[in-house]
């Protein structure tokens, strides 16, 4: 799902794929439905305390057409032009933000796809041939490289919003998402704590072991952002064995016990039981039936949520593999026999973890947080949704 290219990086991501397959097939359009109108105002909030000016787009797919494009300010949609290769300059989609302590309303149609923001600096799109090509920062050549920016993700149809805060790909310029429902009231999430943006990074910087390496900083010395775990690996600051020890342990474990997992909370009577032979993780249907089985796993196939455990939009192996890759991020495996946890009072408590994980969910005021793209395994993602929204927000929060 979660697609890492070096070079070109198209559509969406895992986070964006997971919240946009949610919206679609878990939830089917009614007669009251239907009010949700084609547009909703966002207001943008510039709370970062810094002087450079702010762009913003509205990127992603129109659900009414199938096709990839941007929203200008009032909301319209435009469609990309053809690409090429070498990719061709996107047209300017740039929306002017607000100045810092100011706010700016604009529209966003029935998308599924991302809200981007940048400091300083307009942002460099390129379309290759199948489609836009997003920013790819782990690339030492992307264009984007040396930009502060960051991105929410939402999805609006007929069944209403969903709108996130996601560091799946990164964390870096601290942002919150809301929206007010039809009665008035509102909720918010993605905020960090007093101090947390820094409080992150000087934790990642405290961890070694190459997690520290995860951090890019600008010609200026100043801190731009830090690299999820895969594309760590990807660029080499990261061992492809940082998670081997683990999945050693929870092989060993379940060679002689058996792994439960219950992956849908309305349907507590549907389990699948896990069991270790060699290299393989049998699991098996209450009659005893082999329903799928899963290699054991590598890094990249832990932190991306892909692989060895690549999650098919179906309702055997997918809703499996969403619940061990979580299980394998969080380190809870070898703790509990009984997945996914309801709690987070174990999470990441193994010395063998998503150490980029593990911090950014600390330093959340709420605690919740897309750091992989199943985050939301057990409702701990930073998402807002409703199913009439009046309004959505994003603030850009203040680095220090």
């Amino acid at each position: 799902m979660h697609a890492r290219k070096v070079k070109y990086r198209l559509l969406v991501p895992a986070a964006a794929a997971a919240l946009i397959a949610g919206a679609l097939a878990l939830h089917s359009p009614s007669s009251a439905d239907a009010a949700v109108p084609d547009t909703i105002p966002l207001e943008l909030t510039n709370n970062s305390g810094r002087s450079e000016p702010v762009y913003v787009y509205t990127l992603g797919t129109q659900l009414s057409s199938g096709k990839q494009g941007w929203a200008d300010a009032d909301g319209t949609f435009h469609a990309w032009p053809a690409g090429g290769n070498p990719p061709t300059p996107a047209p300017d989609a740039s929306i002017a933000g607000p100045a810092s302590g100011q706010s700016k309303t604009i529209q966003i149609p029935k998308f599924s796809g991302r809200i981007y923001f940048s400091y300083g600096k307009k942002l460099d799109f390129r379309l290759a041939e199948g489609g836009l090509v997003q920013p790819a920062v782990q690339n030492p050549s992307d264009p984007n490289r040396d930009t502060l920016f960051n991105w929410s993700e939402y999805t609006l149809n007929d069944s209403g919003l969903w709108l996130n805060s996601t560091q799946v790909d990164m964390f870096s310029a601290p942002y919150a998402v809301g929206l007010q429902r039809s009665d008035g009231s509102t909720a918010t999430t993605g905020h960090l704590k007093s101090g947390g943006y820094n409080g992150f990074f000087n934790a990642l910087k405290s961890q070694g072991g190459g997690w520290d390496k995860l951090i890019q900083t600008g010609s200026d010395g100043s801190v731009l952002r830090a690299l999820a775990p895969g594309y760590g690996m990807e660029t080499g600051a990261l061992p492809k064995t940082v998670m081997d020890d683990y999945v050693n342990r929870v092989w060993q474990k379940y060679a002689s016990e058996t792994l439960t997992v219950t992956p849908f909370t309305d349907q507590p009577d549907t389990k699948y039981f896990g069991k270790v032979s060699g290299d393989v993780m049998n699991f098996t249907d209450g009659s005893g039936s082999v329903v799928t089985t899963f290699q054991k796993p590598d890094a990249d196939s832990i932190f991306g949520c892909h692989k060895l455990l690549d999650a098919p939009n179906d309702q055997v192996r997918g809703p499996i593999s969403r619940t061990l890759c979580a299980a394998f991020n969080r380190s809870t495996l070898l703790t509990n026999p009984n997945q996914p946890d309801s709690s987070d009072a174990d999470f990441y408590k193994d010395s063998v973890t998503n150490q980029y994980a593990k911090n950014i969910h600390a330093q959340m005021a709420d605690g919740k947080a897309y750091a992989f793209a199943f985050d939301d395994v057990g409702n701990h993602e930073s998402l807002v949704h409703d199913g009439n929204p009046q309004k959505a927000s994003l603030t850009l929060d203040p680095l220090n």
